[in-house]
C-alpha cells in the first residue's frame, strides 16, 4: 500500500511509457536473453554484458539482435579493477541509461526466454529502479523448468551445460567463456534450446 502511494504520483521517462505502450496488443514474438555480471548480489553487482536473439514463427531471426556492453567504470573504479575488458571489447558500448533504454526498445512486449531467467530479471530491475522506472511487465519462461517441467522433474536444477548435453547443443566449454563474444554464443544456444523445448511441449 505504502509502495503504491510512493508511485501514485510518480513521473516516469518517456522510453518506459513507450514500452509500456507495446503491451497494448499480443505478441508472437520471443526473446532470448543471455547477460554477464559482476556477480549475484544486487545491492553491489552490475550487469556487463546483455545479449539477445528474437525467435517468430519457431525460427530464430539472426538478423534481429540485441548485443551490448555497459560501461561500468564506476563500479571497476570503486573495485579497484583494471578497465582492460571494457576498453578492449569490440561489442557496441553504452553507458547503462542508453543500455537499458535500447533494450526495453529491443524487447518491447515479446515473452522473455532465458536460463535462470528470473535472476536476469531481478538484476534488470535493479537498472531500471536506478532510471526511476518500474520493473519489467513481460512474460517471461525459464528453459530450466521447461526441462523439469517435460522431465517430469521438481527437485533437480540443471546447468546450462547439462541442458545442452541433454538436447545435443554443443556445449559452451571454459575456453568458450574467455572469448569476446561468449555471451552471444550462449544466447543463441540458448535459442536452440528453447526450440526443441518449446516442440517437445506443444507451445505454439
Amino acid at each position: 500500500m505504502l509502495e503504491w502511494l510512493k508511485n501514485i504520483n510518480k513521473v516516469y521517462p518517456e522510453f518506459w511509457k513507450e514500452y509500456l505502450l507495446t503491451f497494448n496488443k499480443k505478441t508472437k514474438r520471443f526473446v532470448v536473453l543471455s547477460t554477464s555480471a559482476t556477480g549475484n548480489n544486487l545491492e553491489t553487482d552490475v550487469i556487463l554484458t546483455m545479449s539477445a536473439f528474437s525467435i517468430i514463427d519457431d525460427s530464430i531471426q539472426v538478423g534481429d539482435y540485441f548485443e551490448i556492453m555497459m560501461l561500468q567504470y564506476k563500479f571497476f573504479h570503486d573495485n579497484k579493477l583494471p578497465f582492460d575488458s571494457i576498453i578492449n571489447s569490440k561489442y557496441k558500448k553504452l553507458g547503462e541509461p542508453d543500455a537499458i533504454k535500447g533494450f526495453l526498445q529491443y524487447l518491447g512486449n515479446s515473452i522473455l526466454i532465458g536460463h535462470n531467467i528470473n535472476d536476469h530479471v531481478k538484476m534488470l530491475n535493479v537498472s531500471l529502479e536506478r532510471l526511476d522506472c518500474g520493473t519489467l511487465k513481460n512474460e517471461a519462461l525459464d528453459v530450466n523448468v521447461m526441462h523439469q517441467k517435460l522431465a517430469e522433474i521438481t527437485d533437480q536444477n540443471f546447468s546450462l551445460e547439462r541442458l545442452f548435453e541433454i538436447y545435443k547443443i554443443p556445449k559452451i566449454n571454459e575456453t568458450d567463456l574467455e572469448v569476446e563474444n561468449a555471451t552471444t554464443n550462449q544466447a543463441y544456444k540458448i535459442a536452440l534450446l528453447f526450440l526443441k523445448l518449446k516442440s517437445r511441449l506443444g507451445i505454439k
